[in-house]
């Protein structure tokens, strides 16, 4: 089974076996409140521990401890929400609406804005001419080759390790997202508007309960942690070696969806708590298909064994891929640039 049929004069919208996978877009309430229920009771339970911990006396490295599981339960909670954006986790799009936005709140994100950038990623993703989509900025060399010495400062800091894993998810989470963006949809503005009272709303009620120093000392360290391992996830997506991208006038939407992204095989523990999002050329695929189905889509349609999957120590290696090299088809490193 090939995951690219021949070309032929009319050739088929979609490959033989995209077909198989079509069942598994239909929801689950019975998974769906499941999920929720072993995703927001921890994590809330995380919160108390850490409350806990702190007016105990405590160390506050024992705090830095707690709020790692913590941040991975913060990551399950938003992959609820990246869900209900794609209308997945719920057959009522009301349901999909409601709890998005109430797990947008937990994870400091407009579920409406976040959404319609999300699914313009969707659309765009590998095509060279249609960048800046919700995706991980990516100049070619030789767009790198003829930036000015500002812009490509401004590149490396972006690219940079403790940049965008480390400082990145705080800027993201806590400022970037609280500023309607430009262009944004009237219905994106509302979202973002509510979202940004609703986190003023549990600021004041730390505030008056266990006090706003306790409350950053304990939320901080959780978006720090769960959004470094959600920043990274989100990279190695889409940044990995024999990834695929292509100008428009050559794109495929099925090779996007199977090349340019990676199946991220992740041991079990991390596979439970990042919701099958590995399976990311499966949800590229079928983006209606909830996490909770992923797995079972992939292993539905043998043709997804033919993507190599991408482990973790291997995975690590992507870290020094920095630009496109449209001539040799493949990401590289800034040396490969300067010997351009």
């Amino acid at each position: 089974m090939s995951l690219f049929p021949e070309k032929t004069r009319n050739p088929p919208a979609r490959p033989d076996w995209y077909q198989a996978t079509a069942r598994f877009e239909k929801p689950s309430l019975g998974k769906a409140v499941w999920q929720i229920l072993d995703s927001l009771v921890p994590y809330l339970l995380s919160w108390y521990v850490m409350i806990r911990m702190l007016r105990a006396g405590l160390p506050y490295w024992a705090v830095l401890l707690a709020a790692v599981p913590a941040g991975l339960f913060m990551v399950r909670v938003f992959i609820l929400f990246h869900d209900c954006t794609h209308g997945s986790f719920f057959a009522s799009k009301r349901a999909n609406r409601v709890a998005g936005t109430l797990f947008g709140i937990l994870t400091f994100v407009p579920f409406e804005e976040w959404r319609d950038s999300h699914w313009k990623h969707h659309a765009t993703v590998a095509d060279l001419d249609r960048r800046g989509q919700g995706d991980v900025w990516t100049m070619t060399t030789e767009e790198f080759l003829g930036a000015t010495a500002g812009q490509r400062l401004a590149y490396r800091l972006y690219r940079n390790p403790l940049i965008m894993f480390g400082l990145g998810p705080l800027f993201s989470f806590l400022v970037y997202r609280r500023f309607v963006p430009k262009g944004a949809s009237k219905r994106a503005r509302f979202s973002v508007y509510v979202t940004d009272f609703a986190v003023l709303g549990i600021l004041l009620l730390a505030h008056f309960t266990i006090g706003l120093r306790a409350y950053f000392l304990i939320q901080l360290p959780i978006i720090f942690f769960g959004g470094m391992l959600g920043f990274w996830l989100f990279y190695v997506q889409h940044q990995f070696e024999g990834v695929y991208w292509s100008r428009h006038g050559e794109w495929d939407r099925m090779k996007a969806a199977l090349v340019g992204s990676s199946f991220y095989k992740l041991p079990r523990v991390l596979q439970w708590f990042t919701g099958s999002i590995g399976f990311h050329t499966v949800h590229h695929v079928r983006p209606l298909i909830p996490n909770y189905n992923l797995e079972a889509a992939y292993r539905a349609a043998p043709a997804f064994g033919e993507v190599k999957a991408l482990r973790v120590l291997p995975s690590l290696r992507s870290l020094r891929l920095r630009l496109w090299d449209e001539k040799a088809g493949k990401l590289v490193g800034y040396r490969a640039a300067k010997a351009r």
